[in-house]
């Protein structure tokens, strides 16, 4: 009789055991009482079906080849396996894949071969190999080989299409016994399953196969075409990728903080908010929803609770803005890789045909930053500076090394994969850059790595005649703001070009800069002197600048020239603000201040705000914000850790005390005569510390648990008996009057 799994669990040793729940962690959830749980628990559908998910071509061939065999009926021996597979697998190909069938208890040794779990039927093709069901009393070996060798060409044909695979073949004429099929099936060589339907018997396609009764295996995994790029130039352009992903976030926040899309009524963002956020940033469609994914992800975005939900950047926005652009990318970078969704599947249609929206529950997918994960570790594996040809090349690599994972998506989702890490700069030029490589090693800040391939902040700018000026490189913070205050971005890249204009140089007088500031700045971190056109434009906007003065009052006005503010008072596009003169150079509103001011900039003045002290007050639109849902720079765990070394060494051990306290229990039962009872414990006990015999003891506890213990015991008295569990070696104290029952081990 072949020796059950869970014999075979229990005589390996604790680190195979380890092994087993590292790589089925499963197994370990909810913990095992002892190891025939552990057994019982391996040999589930469900857990085999997740353990295949990440066996290679190979592996799986070898699996599909023991089912052939019958090894889950009977052991099945390594040589027949071997034959099956044919003469083209090595030796040691075989080896491999049965060592790791061996190490997730897929199959196990015994006295005849290799045992395989039999869920594993379940789990494999309906027709492992591509061969149809045993009929090993239809017809004998010489029958067989005397039939095919006189078979007509029209009766091969047939055979030979079903030998390659799948065994079953639909035929019209199946009835006719004058053709092909009708004498294949009065020969035997043709099963019939119903009126239309044939199927090869397994006998036949391994006689028809020859040596080779799985047919050609590909037991080598294909080598991806490979470019070679250079490691500074993907390091490079890597930066430049991650510098402009930072601006167009910069970009979505700011938008969504003035104008806050609504939330679906079944969640997520609409197509037409999509789209507007997309134009926003600058960029496609996709690469909008990714982003706006990696905000709600990173707790940088999120849904008010209002009646009327809204997407608004949250106070944790405002953190992680004022960090440098290396932690910036890398909360971004680490959100992406651990992403338990799909941003790839954003407009497409769902069940009931509609598209699917952005930030919904539709484009959730808990195994995401897996396969994400892998995708990742199979371009690490190139040198530095190495890419890929083309993403089918790496899909295909992956796929032999994972078929049965990724279902309908998995060409897609590598190349959605490559395109979003290309977006964040984790890849460049389809090759795994530096930060990239810094993110897939625990332990290793992505943050200083991309740090190191950033170019130096420069603290010039280059202005030209033509109202702009172009920012050689990534500047320093403090003249960025400055620069971003002044004047708009035209256009980004490895060179930044601002443009002036009246409204960008008003907007940093209204934030109270003045003239000789503006001019100063400028003339300082310019590289050339400054063109007469941009000290125009500054002159001028400061001329017109604050000639006005607005405070609260609820709001006023006040103006040395008279003229002008009975200029603003005639004005048909200020009867709106309701101004009332109080004095040749004062008027009044009842109207907020911000409403005023927007309604005389509105009419073609150039108003400014004014503090108690009369100094230029910046009333600019700050942006709404929610509180953050977690502290900043936290992020939600996509999947639960796996657990650690010593984690499984604990596991193992109480699986071993169970086992322990399994079999000691059973000598309990078996004992003919046990001691039961609280009357009888005192003296048994007693007896017991004089002989330093083991006992078990039966107990209930405070609340009622009954419960069991091993223990060897070292006193009795007051009450209580003290003594050591011999199952985790730990000393416990009980009370007499909670034992229900006592038996001596021997």
């Amino acid at each position: 009789m072949p020796l059950p799994l869970v014999d075979w669990l229990r005589a390996q040793d604790d680190e195979t055991l380890a092994a087993l729940l590292r790589l089925r962690p499963d197994l370990a959830v909810p913990v095992p009482a002892d190891i025939s749980v552990l057994a019982t628990r391996a040999g589930i559908r469900a857990s085999v079906h997740r353990v295949c998910a990440d066996l290679d071509t190979a592996t799986l061939v070898v699996l599909e080849a023991l089912a052939v065999a019958g090894a889950d009926t009977a052991p099945a021996p390594r040589d027949e396996v071997g034959r099956l597979l044919g003469p083209d697998v090595p030796a040691a190909v075989l080896d491999g894949a049965l060592a790791a069938l061996r190490e997730r208890a897929l199959i196990w040794d015994t006295e005849g071969g290799n045992a395989l779990v039999p869920a594993a039927r379940d789990v494999l093709p309906s027709y492992p190999g591509g061969l149809g069901r045993s009929a090993p009393d239809l017809l004998d070996p010489a029958t067989l080989v005397e039939l095919l060798g006189g078979l007509a060409p029209d009766e091969r044909r047939v055979l030979d299409a079903l030998a390659a695979g799948p065994p079953i073949g639909r035929s019209r004429g199946s009835c006719d016994p004058a053709g092909p099929v009708g004498r294949l099936l009065a020969r035997g060589l043709l099963l019939r399953v119903d009126a239309d339907t044939v199927e090869l018997p397994r006998e036949v396609g391994l006689a028809l196969r020859g040596d080779r009764p799985m047919g050609r295996i590909e037991y080598t995994p294909p080598v991806p075409a490979t470019v070679e790029r250079g490691a500074d130039v993907v390091d490079g352009t890597a930066a430049g990728a991650a510098l402009d992903v930072l601006r167009r976030v910069d970009l979505l926040l700011a938008a969504w903080s003035r104008l806050p899309p609504p939330v679906l009524r079944s969640g997520g963002l609409g197509v037409r908010e999509l789209r507007r956020a997309a134009k926003e940033m600058d960029v496609d469609e996709p690469t909008a929803a990714l982003l706006a994914e990696l905000l709600v992800a990173a707790d940088l975005v999120g849904d008010g609770d209002g009646a009327a939900p809204e997407w608004m950047p949250t106070t944790a926005s405002d953190i992680w803005a004022a960090g440098g652009p290396e932690q910036r990318w890398s909360l971004l970078a680490r959100t992406w890789l651990e992403l338990p969704r799909l941003p790839g599947l954003v407009g497409r249609r769902d069940e009931a045909d509609r598209p699917i929206p952005a930030l919904s529950e539709a484009v959730r997918r808990p195994r995401a930053g897996k396969d994400r994960r892998r995708v990742l570790m199979g371009l690490a594996e190139l040198p530095a500076g190495t890419a890929v040809r083309s993403p089918g090349e790496l899909g295909g690599m992956l796929a032999w090394r994972a078929p049965r994972r990724g279902g309908r998506l998995r060409d897609e989702i590598v190349a959605w994969t490559l395109a979003e890490a290309t977006v964040l700069g984790v890849v460049a030029l389809d090759a795994l850059s530096g930060p990239g490589r810094a993110l897939l090693v625990e332990g290793v800040d992505p943050a200083a790595a991309l740090r190191s391939v950033l170019p130096e902040p420069v603290d010039h700018v280059v202005l030209q005649a033509d109202l702009t000026a172009i920012a050689p490189g990534p500047l320093l913070p403090e003249l960025a703001h400055e620069l971003k205050l002044m004047a708009d971005v035209e256009s980004a890249g490895g060179a930044t070009v601002y443009r002036f204009s009246e409204a960008s140089v008003r907007r940093a007088l209204d934030a109270g800069r003045s003239a000789d500031d503006l001019r100063d700045m400028l003339a300082t971190r310019s590289a050339t002197p400054m063109p007469h056109a941009l000290s125009y434009l500054i002159d001028d906007a400061a001329r017109r600048h604050g000639r006005l003065r607005g405070g609260v009052a609820s709001s006023f006005l006040r103006s040395d020239d008279e003229v002008l503010l009975s200029e603003v008072l005639a004005h048909s596009g200020t009867r709106d603000l309701e101004l009332r003169r109080l004095a040749p150079t004062v008027a009044i509103s009842p109207l907020p201040l911000t409403e005023v001011l927007d309604g005389l900039r509105a009419a073609g003045f150039s108003p400014a705000a004014e503090d108690v002290g009369g100094g230029v007050l910046d009333l600019r639109e700050r942006g709404r914000r929610i509180e953050a849902r977690r502290r900043p720079g936290t992020r939600a765990a996509a999947a639960p850790a796996e657990p650690d070394g010593s984690r499984l060494q604990s596991i193992v051990a109480r699986m071993r005390a169970g086992d322990a306290m399994a079999g000691m229990r059973r000598s309990v039962v078996a004992s003919p005569a046990p001691n039961n009872g609280a009357d009888a414990a005192p003296a048994l006990l007693q007896d017991a510390v004089r002989s330093r015999c083991t006992v078990w003891v039966g107990f209930v506890d405070s609340h009622g648990v009954a419960g069991e213990r091993v223990l060897k015991p070292t006193g009795v008295g007051g009450g209580m008996v003290e003594g050591r569990d011999v199952v985790d070696g730990a000393m416990y104290r009980l009370p007499l009057h909670r034992i229900t029952s006592i038996a001596v081990l021997d």
